[in-house]
């Protein structure tokens, strides 16, 4: 047993036979032939932990109809290939420590293969599911795309709040927040990461040089064995993506997002990435996830980029 569903084949919409879209060359797979692919999709629907709106349960089925009708060519690196997917985590039922500890079990069989893992979320809470296995096998460092810190305490259980406090003291060795709004997190929280090294970038910095916004959040983790990144879409303004669980006004601009994107995966380690907090039922005309299923195109390009050396990580 794998805790994985079957995944559903893959087809792209367009009727123009020149068109290669996602949906046309994503390999529907089992676990055991993740290691001849590039990057492996795993689908996550759950929102059990999220402390504000919920929907994001909704948000894998989403992106991959999203993903499936946008085209493979990237104007600087050509076509994204080697894209499988593995289908959806199967969720127990039970409180949120119950839920992480289970679908930690599956990411954990998706990191010991040779692809990368493309996690679509989902609630933030799964962040921790999925960066702790790369813990057991050397140092990792996190980059953190959102407007929040998402570090608070775990009091009554871990929440969609509490991720980066568990990894932190889980033993998580470096971790760094791009995209951080002013008046969103509460001061004892700021001074944790503070006191635990993290680094903060601001939508500010961002929008003054955002390649040497994300260069020095990745280079404030130090000589770290492996990245995991994660993009929370409340990153982005509330105008780009209404459909999450706690949109805010001054957020970084969807250019900005895919050009750190196009570039997180050149620096190689990258050993994972996730989208969550695509909440579809909160948002209009599908926005949310058409730009949540852009951002997983431009992370695919920056690790077809870097060489086949490019996320190994661990």
């Amino acid at each position: 047993m794998t805790g994985l569903t079957s995944p559903v084949e893959w087809e792209g919409p367009s009727g123009d036979p020149n068109d290669e879209q996602f949906g046309d060359v994503v390999d529907a797979i089992d676990l055991d032939e993740a290691d001849a692919h590039r990057a492996v999709l795993v689908g996550e629907p759950y929102d059990g932990a999220v402390i504000g709106r919920k929907g994001a349960s909704e948000g894998p089925i989403a992106l991959r109809r999203e993903l499936a009708a946008t085209k493979t060519h990237h104007l600087q690196t050509g076509p994204v290939a080697s894209l499988a997917d593995l289908g959806d985590v199967e969720i127990p039922e039970g409180t949120v420590a119950t839920v992480q500890e289970a679908v930690r079990e599956v990411t954990a069989k998706v990191h010991d293969t040779d692809a990368v893992p493309v996690f679509l979320g989902g609630d933030n809470s799964l962040t921790v599911p999925n960066a702790a296995p790369l813990l057991e096998s050397g140092s990792v460092g996190a980059l953190s795309f959102d407007a929040h810190l998402d570090s608070r305490e775990v009091r009554d259980g871990p929440t969609s709040g509490t991720p980066y406090r568990q990894l932190l003291e889980a033993g998580l060795d470096g971790f760094s927040v791009v995209g951080a709004r002013h008046f969103e997190t509460s001061t004892v929280y700021h001074d944790y990461v503070h006191e635990q090294g993290g680094h903060v970038v601001t939508p500010d910095e961002v929008a003054a040089a955002p390649i040497d916004a994300v260069d020095d959040a990745i280079a404030s983790l130090g000589d770290v064995d492996a990245i995991y990144v994660s993009l929370d879409l409340d990153v982005l303004d509330a105008a780009a993506a209404p459909g999450v669980s706690a949109p805010t006004p001054g957020g970084i601009t969807t250019r900005e997002l895919f050009a750190m994107l196009d570039h997180v995966g050149t620096h190689g380690r990258v050993a994972g990435f996730e989208v969550v907090e695509c909440a579809p039922p909160l948002g209009t005309d599908d926005r949310t996830a058409r730009v949540g299923a852009r951002s997983v195109a431009h992370f695919l390009s920056s690790i077809s980029d870097a060489g086949t050396d490019a996320g190994v990580g661990r």
